[in-house]
C-alpha cells in the first residue's frame, strides 16, 4: 500500500475495491488506525474504491510536532488525493474524520463529491479545561491511563459487556498511538471553530448521529444540519464509534445516502 507524502509527514493508505469504481474515502476517529473500517471493507467495496488512511500522528503514519489543525488535516487528505490522482471523492469521516470532512467540504468544494459527517462536531471548544486535560495526560502517564474512559464513551455498556473481542481490538488501538501525535490532534480539536463555515458546504451532505453517544450528541448534528444547505440527518443507536458498534445499520446508511438505493 502506498505511503504519501504530505508536507514531509509520510501518510500510511489503504486503496480496495474496483479500480473503475467511484471512490470513497474515509477517515477515523481520534485515537484509531484505519483498521476502525474494516466492518465496512466487504460491503463498500462492492460499490466503490476504497481509500483508507491513517492520519498524521496515528497508526503507521509520521508524528511530526503538533499542533495538527484541521487545515493542517484536510491538506493532508488533499495529497493523498493528489498523489492516487483523484480529482473528487466522496468522503465520510467518523468524529474527526468529520471535523476534518467539514473543512474540505468548505474549503476544497470541488474536490468532494458527497460527504458524510459522522459522530461528529464543528466545535468543541467550550470544554478547553477537558482537552487540555486529555493532552497533559497523554504527554504524561500515557495513554494506558486514558484508555478505560475512551472506551466508555465510545460504546454503549451493552455493547462492551457482550463484545470482549471487539474491545480488545479497540483496546489495542487506543494504546498503539503515539502519545505526541494524540496530543497535537487534541490541540487542533481544541482549537477549532467550524460553525460559520458550515453555510460554505455545497456538497449533498448526511450527518450521522448515535442516540447514546456522549461526546457529539444528537443535538449537536442537528444543530449542524441546521447550519448546512439541504443536510440530511439520520440517528443511529449507537455510541460515539457508531460504525464498530452497528456496523451493518451504519454501512447501509452510508450506501443509501451516496447510491441513492
Amino acid at each position: 500500500m502506498p505511503t504519501i507524502q504530505a508536507d514531509g509527514c509520510p501518510i500510511h493508505v489503504e486503496v480496495d475495491g474496483p479500480e473503475q469504481a467511484p471512490v470513497l474515502m474515509l477517515s477515523n476517529s481520534l485515537g484509531t488506525d484505519l483498521t476502525m473500517w474494516d466492518d465496512q471493507v466487504g460491503p463498500f467495496t462492492r460499490q466503490f474504491r476504497l481509500v483508507r488512511y491513517d492520519r498524521r500522528g496515528h497508526g503507521k503514519s509520521g508524528v511530526p510536532e503538533g499542533p495538527y489543525t484541521m487545515q493542517r488535516l484536510g491538506k493532508d487528505a488533499l495529497a493523498i488525493m493528489d498523489g492516487l490522482g483523484l480529482k473528487t471523492v466522496n468522503w465520510c469521516g467518523l468524529s474527526m474524520g468529520g471535523m476534518v470532512g467539514m473543512w474540505l467540504g468548505a474549503n476544497a468544494p470541488k474536490r468532494i463529491d458527497k460527504l458524510i459527517l459522522s459522530n461528529t462536531s464543528a466545535y468543541m471548544g467550550g470544554a478547553r479545561d477537558l482537552w487540555n486535560e486529555r493532552i497533559q495526560t497523554a504527554l504524561g502517564p500515557g495513554m494506558p491511563a486514558m484508555v478505560d474512559g475512551i472506551l466508555e464513551r465510545w460504546f454503549t455498556k451493552e455493547f462492551r459487556e457482550r463484545n470482549p473481542k471487539v474491545m480488545a481490538r479497540m483496546r489495542e488501538m487506543v494504546l498503539k498511538t503515539p502519545p505526541k501525535g494524540y496530543a497535537a490532534c487534541c490541540e487542533g480539536i481544541r482549537d477549532m471553530d467550524q460553525r460559520e463555515s458550515l453555510g460554505h458546504i455545497q456538497a449533498p451532505t448526511l450527518i450521522i448521529a448515535g442516540r447514546h453517544d456522549p461526546a457529539t450528541t444528537v443535538e449537536v448534528a442537528e444543530s449542524m444540519q441546521s447550519r448546512i444547505p439541504g443536510a440530511r440527518l439520520a440517528v443511529i443507536d449507537a455510541a460515539h464509534i457508531a460504525n464498530v458498534e452497528r456496523p451493518q445499520e451504519y454501512g447501509d446508511t452510508v450506501l443509501k445516502f451516496l447510491t441513492g438505493k
